[in-house]
């Protein structure tokens, strides 16, 4: 059973930035996608990016493209995310994932919102202010 544990959330003011981790154990991950989602209050949750463990691909959805990186490091077991130009409407609780299905196509997992039995973490608030 994976662990994964994000850090790096907060309060910025519109157009800043913030960079989350997050670290994984527990599961060689070197086989399955990680990513970042995302879900706001009163709505449903939503891929944000990922990236592929095979070939190191990358998705992101349209709202981030542009604005936000997703990297990993592989000798940690970490994947991280950089936020730049942040907006208000970005405001949510990031969770960091790791897909159940090793042979699924990043950006599917992705634009269906991840699914409940992949390994999830406990969450990271963002909040940002206009």
């Amino acid at each position: 059973q994976a662990q994964l544990v994000e850090s790096g959330g907060g309060l910025v003011q519109a157009g800043g930035s913030l960079r989350l981790s997050c670290a994984a154990s527990g599961r060689t991950f070197s086989s399955y996608s990680m990513g970042w989602f995302r879900q706001a209050p009163g709505k449903e949750r939503e891929g944000v990016s990922c990236i592929a463990s095979r070939d190191g691909s990358t998705y992101y959805a349209d709202s981030a493209k542009g604005r936000f990186t997703i990297s990993k490091d592989s000798t940690k077991n970490a994947v991280y995310l950089q936020m730049d130009s942040l907006k208000p409407e970005d405001t949510a609780t990031y969770y960091c994932a790791l897909d159940s299905r090793p042979t699924r196509r990043c950006s599917s997992w992705a634009l269906r919102g991840g699914d409940d039995e992949d390994a999830w973490g406990s969450g990271t608030p963002v909040t940002v202010s206009s």
